[in-house]
């Protein structure tokens, strides 16, 4: 034990360097929707609560599409300042800006133009739905800055710079909860908001992050190697395709995982309000760790990206292994948070008895699948790492839409167990993802393995 320690001690040090500020980066993203819950939890009530789960459930499928879409860089990036070709990855960075923007456009407008038609049709409490309508289409505006902001996220993280965005989003959240708190209440003179408040105040902090992280990445002495022959009009479909093939895969992992959650809050609500605010509080603390696993994740991409580059497969799988063990120490302590206060978490959200008793419930549930949540999303990341991402999207489609959604369905609506059956459904999935990532993890690294053998030998 000493001695596998003392060998994997600079693999942990140097995963986890890497990982910390991005942990608080996605953490910062995930912020915005928690202060949103927290804010409209406090001060405009439980039917506007339930109108933010709704929208979130809507708008976050459309999102982790475009979120998706900018990880495409990331490998690449790694790969190619593994291989010290700088050049190049100054090259995906303006191909890279101009897939965002053309992504970040097109979600806007299936947004505008399919969730704002489709969400009179979800059989939800009307009440609801005319709170969320005016929220979703503010919101869906933020897309755009947000694809943005993420092309210069996941270049400057793609060559290990992971400090930067983080900062950047740690003010950009300060300024989203000031904004929240002042537009939803109404201070100053001003009219109070409601829900549209915190839309306002999401789109603002994101364009202004995108500025920001722009800036940061054109004006820095760290970037100006790989940026001599930057120019933003060279667009090659070789490249654009290269970046495609990863993140529309990524992009679809994406969809099938958070669209079976978007499903669950939607079925939660054909249940009742309370269920659904309930949902949301339990499912806004869940999804606060699953950014922070993800931040791992993200760390053991750029880290077996830079491996793979260099054709280091010890090395390799070494980060790889210290990104498993790392991912289960965290969402272990996680999980145990999560049932020691399960009656007290809910508070931070909302005041009303009935949400919090149910929400108290879930919370259990939720630490149960802590540990499968972060270990599957660090199978993700590091299979991404090696550019393996066709059958990972496979098996997100098999284990939440073929697994996961159906017995959530069966044992919530069928089986009269409510929404915690739909929690039970939810966590199956999650494990089954695990267990079929870690599986084609080994079997990826037993075919490089063997492929490295007849080279060694010649």
């Amino acid at each position: 034990m000493r001695q596998t320690f003392k060998t994997y001690k600079p693999y942990y040090v140097s995963t986890l360097a890497l990982a910390v500020p991005v942990i608080i980066s996605q953490l910062g993203h995930m912020l915005v929707q928690t202060a949103d819950s927290i804010v409209v939890g406090h001060f405009a009530g439980t039917i506007p609560l339930a109108a933010v789960s709704l929208v979130h459930s809507v708008f976050m499928i459309v999102m982790v599409m475009g979120i998706g879409i900018a990880y495409g860089l990331t490998p690449l990036i790694a790969q190619e300042n593994g291989r010290k070709n700088f050049d190049e990855c100054g090259a995906l960075l303006s191909n890279s800006l101009w897939i965002n923007a053309v992504t970040g456009i097109s979600l806007l407008c299936l947004i505008y133009f399919g969730s704002m038609a489709i969400i009179d049709h979800l059989d939800q409490d009307p009440a609801v739905v005319r709170e969320a309508k005016p929220y979703l289409l503010i919101l869906s505006l933020s897309i755009v800055p947000l694809m943005m902001f993420n092309a210069f996220k996941q270049f400057a993280e793609g060559l290990g710079f992971t400090r930067q965005a983080m900062n950047i989003t740690i003010w950009g959240n300060v300024l989203n909860i000031v904004l929240s708190i002042v537009l939803v209440k109404g201070m100053f003179g001003m009219e109070p908001m409601g829900v549209r408040g915190v839309g306002y105040a999401t789109l603002i902090d994101r364009c202004l992050m995108a500025i920001v992280m722009g800036v940061y990445i054109f004006c820095s002495v760290d970037f100006k190697p790989y940026l001599k022959r930057f120019n933003v009009l060279h667009v090659g479909v070789a490249r654009c395709l290269s970046i495609l093939r990863i993140g529309a895969p990524v992009a679809m992992q994406f969809v099938f995982e958070v669209g079976a959650f978007a499903a669950a809050a939607v079925i939660a609500g054909t249940i009742g309000a309370n269920e659904q605010a309930a949902h949301q509080v339990a499912i806004t603390l869940a999804a606060t760790t699953y950014m922070m696993a993800s931040g791992v994740a993200a760390a053991a991409t750029i880290k077996t990206g830079n491996s793979y580059g260099k054709r280091n497969l010890p090395r390799l799988m070494r980060f790889a292994s210290s990104s498993y063990l790392i991912v289960l120490c965290f969402m272990g302590a996680m999980a145990l948070i999560f049932v020691v206060f399960n009656d007290y978490l809910p508070w931070i959200f909302t005041r009303d008895r009935t949400v919090i008793v149910i929400a108290a419930q879930l919370l259990i549930i939720a630490g149960i699948f802590q540990l499968f949540d972060g270990t599957q999303v660090v199978g993700l990341g590091i299979l991404r790492g090696m550019g393996d991402v066709n059958v990972p999207t496979a098996i997100a489609f098999v284990a939440y839409w073929v697994v996961g959604l159906p017995v959530a369905y069966l044992f919530g609506i069928v089986l009269d167990f409510g929404v915690e059956g739909i929690w039970y459904g939810l966590t199956l999935g999650l494990l089954t993802s695990s267990l079929l990532l870690y599986l084609r993890y080994r079997r990826v690294v037993c075919k490089l393995s063997k492929d490295r053998q007849p080279e060694a030998q010649g």
